[in-house]
């Protein structure tokens, strides 16, 4: 409990994380999720894994280290049935439940994608009215990483924000498509959901054919 007179903020971080898990307690453990092959039960046990076994989350990233990744996130199913996993990720685990600071600098977004790839799952999925804080965090974000997330791109992409801002990513010297969108938007393609993300897309249309198929994200 807060201190009487003292409201303890909320961060965005937090704010995704409660709501991502009132829509995974609504939704139950079998719902779909745009994350390939993974139910909701499979995305509750990835980002529990995440927080609170570091020793498993090279397998995230690095492909000879997945198996012991993938057997640990079995077992964290397992164990825990998914009303306990999903209570599990209300509270931010290990270092980011000691530093709330790190956990908004490392977690708001990607607490947000997956919040997202859960409700685009869904069907009639409509995009979110984002406070305005939130968008302009998501945009620098977005534009300070453009080049990683887009180092995988077949082409030069120009990004466009509405409301303004402008990035680069992919190769310098090559064709370039331009992607308009909010930033939210913007986010979700640059992050590997080109399918499933509300932009505008110009450009030759062979270019922009790979750009819809590459492996784009982290």
């Amino acid at each position: 409990m807060p201190p009487a007179g003292r409201v303890d903020h909320v961060t965005h971080a937090r704010g995704e994380r409660s709501s991502l898990c009132d829509l995974f307690d609504r939704l139950g453990p079998d719902a779909p999720t745009l994350c390939t092959g993974w139910t909701t039960y499979d995305l509750a046990a990835h980002l529990v894994l995440r927080e609170r076994r570091p020793d498993a989350m090279g397998g995230i990233a690095i492909k000879p280290l997945a198996g012991y990744t993938a057997s640990v996130q079995n077992g964290l199913k397992a164990r825990h049935p998914y009303p306990e996993l999903v209570d599990l990720l209300r509270k931010p685990g290990g270092v980011f439940g000691l530093l709330p600071a790190l956990d908004e600098a490392v977690n708001t977004l990607e607490l947000f994608v997956h919040h997202e790839d859960v409700r685009r799952a869904q069907p009639s999925w409509e995009p979110r009215e984002l406070p305005a804080d939130l968008d302009r965090l998501i945009w620098k974000r977005v534009s300070s990483g453009a080049r990683l997330t887009l180092r995988r791109s077949p082409v030069g992409v120009v990004l466009h924000r509405l409301g303004g801002g402008v990035t680069l990513g992919g190769p310098r010297q090559s064709p370039r498509v331009e992607v308009t969108g909010s930033a939210s938007e913007l986010l979700m393609f640059c992050f590997g959901r080109q399918k499933h993300a509300r932009v505008e897309l110009t450009g030759v249309p062979y270019d922009v054919d790979q750009l819809r198929d590459a492996p784009l994200g982290m």
